[in-house]
């Protein structure tokens, strides 16, 4: 199979899909990569290192021209459009459930889009797990710096100081975000506190953190207690493949310190809290009500020297099977790959997805 490997469009975005050792072991199973001209050098791989490894580094519109597989690490911005061809297949991070707009491009061009964050296999998003990882580390740190009153924080160091108490991180949610925000969130000294909605993980989280992590359920009367002196709440909740459920509504922001942080991890999927709106690196908060929001929509992309290594690891065992099987017999070799699909012959096929857009499902 011919496989592109485009740079990305998306502001600020510097991962690249595929690493150079990724080609190489895609060329040497008999597959023809084409690689967009700089799509590594923001996560530090140059052409050469493509072309070493056997991929032929190429025009934007010739990579589109001929790849049968397209595969990126972010969603086709608009401007990508017109580059697809009807029946291709696309492999990446698409977060379709808020995006009503690239769901009909995908289903009018009848591409067969599969998604790297709703791969299911026993249980586990493989494939989401790693970006998730590097997220939930980043977001105490991020909320840090947006707690300097420079940024409209309310000018608390989260470590605190010797007779001074820290910073309060209310964390939205257990999963792979979760739990590694609150990893960070304890190791630099904020008092932590993690809500969800299933006890299981509260209790996997206080077994691993041995108590030091306050747990609590995740329902509407507990958030509103936490929220009232929580210095930073950080938005971790995922439904796989669906709208994040709204958990902070405008009127709640009144309830919080002045200067407070809210970090929202989940903006991919629209966001925890009612007065999200995806930012971008080079400009990542608002402030409403007197709440900064921090609420970049590819967290990751700030570390791609990091990020692209860790996701070609998971993604490039798929890339390798879709590739050399074609879609239907990767899902009869690999049945949790139909987990991935969602589009497919001018259908959503997640149902997820079409509950979330009010829409029919195959």
């Amino acid at each position: 199979m011919i496989i592109g490997v485009p740079k990305e469009v998306k502001r600020e975005e510097y991962r690249v899909a595929v690493t150079p050792a990724g080609v190489a072991e895609l060329t040497k199973a008999g597959h023809e990569v084409f690689v967009e001209c700089n799509a590594g050098i923001g996560s530090g791989f140059s052409d050469g290192s493509y072309q070493q490894s056997g991929a032929a580094v190429t025009s934007r519109q010739d990579l589109f021209r001929h790849a049968e597989l397209i595969v990126k690490v972010k969603e086709p911005m608009p401007e990508e459009f017109d580059l697809f061809w009807e029946g291709q297949i696309l492999f990446t991070y698409l977060h379709l459930a808020p995006n009503r707009k690239l769901t009909s491009f995908l289903m009018d061009r009848k591409i067969t889009a599969l998604a790297y964050e709703t791969l299911e296999v026993n249980g586990t998003l493989p494939l989401l797990a790693p970006m998730s990882e590097i997220a939930g580390r980043m977001a105490p740190l991020m909320a840090a710096w947006c707690l300097q009153h420079c940024r409209g924080g309310g000018g608390l160091l989260p470590t605190g100081v010797t007779g001074v108490k820290p910073a309060k991180a209310l964390i939205l949610g257990a999963g792979t975000v979760g739990y590694h925000a609150a990893r960070v969130s304890l190791g630099i000294g904020m008092e932590t506190v993690v809500l969800n909605r299933g006890i299981d993980r509260l209790r996997r989280i206080d077994e691993l953190f041995c108590g030091r992590v306050k747990t609590g359920v995740l329902i509407g009367e507990r958030i509103r207690a936490e929220i009232s002196d929580a210095d930073v709440i950080i938005g971790a909740v995922l439904v796989p493949g669906g709208k994040t459920p709204q958990l902070i509504s405008r009127p709640m922001l009144a309830e919080m310190k002045k200067g407070a942080v809210i970090v929202d991890v989940a903006v991919d999927q629209g966001g925890c809290a009612e007065t999200t709106q995806p930012t971008t690196h080079d400009s990542p908060t608002y402030i409403v009500d007197n709440i900064v929001h921090y609420a970049v929509a590819n967290m990751p992309g700030a570390y791609p020297a990091t990020s692209t290594l860790a996701l070609t690891n998971a993604t490039l065992p798929y890339v390798m099977l879709i590739a050399s099987y074609g879609v239907k017999d990767a899902v009869i070799i690999h049945p949790a790959l139909a987990t991935a699909i969602n589009v497919q012959g001018g259908r959503v096929a997640n149902s997820a997805i079409a509950d979330s857009l009010g829409i029919p499902t195959k």
